[in-house]
Formats: structure tokens, sequence, C-alpha cells
């Protein structure tokens, strides 16, 4: 059935937007990228972009795959996903290669592979070398946390950095038909081989760094911008953090990494952002701490480039007060950084460094360089919080908010595996909520916003990073049911589903 022209005509037009370098055709060993998650989402994902264009460069025919913006229309069309590059429905592609960033695309996994008729649950699939179903091949930032889930709507996964794995992998796949061999690379994890085992993580050669984008394009979340990594890794201990220094074991020996923050010198970085890009977003867990940082910054401003970078921590704010400065003239709007946590006690108990002078020289500098936000990231319900620790915010955001215009990000705390915090409760949705509206009060007739985040939706990413085999089937049950949060909640209520902390605790989270 050919795509409906009001289908394909969005997909042509943010083509013809697109600039850098296209992938090429013609190519006989078709691989999809695949993003559960939409256009403007997808290609703001370095990693995503990354590894297609290691792909592309190992010679095989990559073509992106995302889920539609309007899954609906697709769906009373009886439309199946089509690639950006030849419009090549999802389901003609011999192998998938599905990039996860965090526990809810899920869902967007399972609409993709509903829409393209393709079984969600492998054992349902077919297999054979002639035709049958797609295999499915998933990595992303998902996998250095609990890709468990996953497992049962995958072939294999590549947990960890893949960029050395991904392409032997895929040519096993075509050399034999199947991933059996992908269990013995670094990294790789198949759920027919090792059951509810995880192997450790691959790490990438550094001599493979930086990642870097192959298109940059307006319909982003990122604006024209073009992304390279300035740094990999994390040197410091946050104990919520996937990334902090020492949980990342090596890929053979289990080892823990302690080496830290994998620095990309300037000089590289520059020689590899391409002329013509408008804007450059730097990207790592930890680049405001790189130590050539601000020369970077003067270096891509002189060349006229618009800058931007992916985190910013407090103290380095405070530290190098150039670093505002030159954002702001490289086109920042809103300073952004993180607290994390609700008051002083609780950063020193999750190991975060940030105090609140730092914090107040951050308000300052956007006072100063005419910002037009402060953005304060920080999270609700983490471990031993207490009502001191929700008054002690009201009363600092509200000091904040006398020097220069605030918005508090806030998030439920949702513990992750391989992290200290791994196995701690979550707070639970009325706690949150009742916080929340007491922040709101507290706030009133300051300039200072409160923007969170749904802690109904967070509790269901709790429950699922702390899921094995059986979170994946309870997110396909609840989102065959039409995905609403009673779904979910019935779901993860059945009798006899593992994950702790299952039944919801209050008589208003019930509700």
């Amino acid at each position: 059935m050919a795509l409906p022209r009001a289908l394909a005509a969005p997909i042509l037009t943010r083509r013809g937007l697109e600039r850098g370098a296209p992938f090429p055709g013609g190519r006989p060993r078709k691989v999809a990228m695949v993003y559960p998650s939409p256009y403007r989402v997808g290609m703001s994902s370095l990693g995503f972009q990354w590894i297609s264009s290691v792909l592309a460069e190992r010679g095989f025919q990559v073509e992106r795959v995302f889920l539609p913006e309007d899954v609906e229309a697709w769906r009373k069309a009886r439309a199946c996903p089509v690639s950006e590059e030849t419009l090549t429905p999802l389901s003609e592609f011999p192998i998938l290669c599905v990039s996860l960033a965090y526990e809810l695309e899920l869902v967007g996994l399972i609409e993709l592979l509903r829409l393209a008729g393709i079984p969600p649950l492998r054992r349902d699939r077919r297999r054979h070398r002639s035709g049958g179903h797609p295999t499915v091949l998933l990595g992303g930032p998902l996998t250095f946390s609990n890709a468990l889930p996953a497992a049962p709507f995958v072939d294999g996964m590549i947990l960890g950095e893949a960029e050395d794995v991904v392409a032997d992998a895929i040519d096993g796949f075509f050399a034999d038909g199947h991933l059996g061999g992908l269990a013995a690379l670094p990294g790789g994890y198949v759920p027919d081989v090792h059951g509810e085992t995880l192997p450790p993580v691959a790490r990438a050669d550094d001599t493979l760094l930086p990642a870097r984008s192959r298109i940059w394009t307006p319909e982003t979340e990122l604006h024209d911008m073009f992304l390279i990594e300035g740094e990999r890794g994390c040197h410091r201990s946050c104990t919520f953090c996937v990334m902090r220094r020492d949980t990342k074991p090596e890929p053979v020996t289990g080892r823990l990494d302690r080496g830290g923050m994998r620095l990309i010198t300037p000089d590289r970085l520059l020689e590899l952002i391409p002329a013509e890009a408008p804007r450059v977003g730097l990207v790592g867990a930890a680049i405001s701490d790189h130590p050539q940082l601000v020369g970077l910054l003067e270096a891509l401003l002189d060349a006229g480039k618009g800058i931007g970078i992916s985190s910013l921590r407090g103290d380095r704010v405070a530290l190098k007060p150039d670093i505002p400065r030159l954002l702001r003239l490289g086109g920042y709007k809103t300073l952004t950084v993180a607290s994390d946590a609700a008051s002083q006690r609780l950063r020193r108990t999750l190991s975060k460094g940030t105090t609140e002078a730092q914090l107040l020289a951050c308000a300052e500098a956007a006072r100063e360089h005419k910002y037009r936000l402060l953005k304060v990231y920080m999270m609700l319900g983490v471990p031993d919080e207490q009502d001191e620790d929700i008054e002690e915010l009201i009363t600092f955001t509200r000091r904040l908010a006398a020097i220069h215009p605030v918005a508090l990000g806030i998030a439920p705390f949702v513990p992750k595996r391989n992290t200290p915090l791994d196995g701690a409760p979550f707070a639970g949705i009325a706690v949150v909520d009742k916080r929340l509206d007491r922040v709101r009060a507290g706030l009133k007739g300051v300039r200072a916003e409160v923007r969170p985040t749904s802690a109904r939706w967070a509790w269901v990413e709790h429950q699922l990073a702390q899921a094995g085999w059986e979170g994946g089937e309870a997110c396909l049950r609840a989102t065959e049911a039409g995905g609403a949060f009673a779904d979910w909640k019935r779901e993860f209520g059945r009798e006899g589903f593992p994950a702790p902390w299952r039944v919801v605790s209050d008589a208003a989270d019930r509700a």
C-alpha cells in the first residue's frame, strides 16, 4: 500500500531542511536505525546520530526511522512507519537497530512495532534467512542502568558504549542470519543465551572519540545545532547517577572504572566541526568540568558559531564566571544548573558538592549577563527528605528569585540500577504531590516558577527501572490496554509481580 501523501509530505519537507552529510544509498546491507520517539527528539540524540554514522562508515546502508508524531493518524491509515531516506517500510528491513534513552520509551518501541505489523514480543516473531520478521538489536543510554524490561522485545543488546561492537555484531548478523555471535562480544547481551543476567557494559576505545552528529536541522529540539562530545564519563560521585565515576565496569574483567572523564582536546574538536554548521552543542556528562572549556568557547565565538552546553555544574559557573558570559554571547537565553536536592543537608548525602553560595553566584551571573531566566533542576522525594528540607528549598528559592527570575525544574527521585541508591524506595505519588503543593504555595508572589514532571509517571518509570523481563511484559499489556495510568497501575499490581513496592502506598495514590 502506497504511503498517503499527507503522511509522506512532512518527512520529505524535513529531509529538505537537513544539512550535513547524508547517508549513502544503494548499498546491499540495509539497516534501520530506529528511535522510538518523534524526529524532533531522535535527531537531538548524539548517540543515535553517532552510531548511525559509525555504521555508514562501515559500509551499511543506514536509514532512519522514527515514531510518528501522530501515531493515531498512522494507525487509522494502516500505514507502516517508513525510513527518512527512501520511505522504505520498517517491516521490510532485515535488522532494526533501536536506541533507547530511558524506560518510558519502551512504549514508543511497542507502538512502532505494532504499526509495522511486527509482533512486539520476540517469542511471537518468525525467523528465517529468506524472510520473516526483522531482527531487533537494542542499545542506548538505558543500557548503562537496567535494560532488562526491554529484553522481551529484542533479539540482542549492546550494553554501554557500542562504537567498537555494533558493526561487528551486524556483520555477524548478515553472515549468519542471526545475532548468536553477539554474546561473545564486549557488552553483547542475547536474552536467549544470558537469561536475566546482564554482562558488563562495553567501553569504546578512546581513539574513536569524540562522538559527533552527522546532520543538523531546524526541525529538532536543538535548532540547527551540530553536536560534538567534549568529554565522556564523569569524575564525580553523585550517588543517584549511572554515569558516576565508579559504577561503570570494564567489559572483560568487570573491574570498576575509576578513570573518570575522557577529555577531547579543543584542537581536535575544532578540526571536526563543519565550517558551515551555524551552532555547536558541546556534549558530556561533566562538560562544564573540562579544564579548557573557556578557551574552547572563545574559539567557537571567534569562528562565528552559536554555542550550547549539555549540562552546567553550579560550582563551575561560580568558579569560572567567563562560562556564563560566553554562553550568553553565544545565544543562550536561559542559564541552567542543578541543585539536585531540596536542602544543603540532602545534597551532602547525595555526594552533590553544589552549595547555596555557588547557586547564588549563578543567580548573580544570570542577572549580570541579562539572561531571561535561571533554571534550577532538582529532585523531590530523595531518601530521608523531611518537611524541614522543603521549607529550606522555599526559603532559598526566594533568595534566588530576589536576585533574578527562577524556574525550578522538579522531577521526582527515581532510583536506578548500577548506582549506590539502587533499591531505595519511591517516595509515593501523594507524598511528592503534597510537597509540590507546599513549594508552590511557599513561592506565591515571587519571581519563581515551579515546573514539575508527573509523579504518577515517575512511579511508572520507577517500577520499570527496578524490574526484570516481567516489567516489559507489563509494559506491553498496559500499552495495548490504552496506556492510561490506571492500566499501568493494574499491571504492576498483579499478583506475583516481583518488582519492589509494586502497590501504591497510600489512599490518595490508590484513588
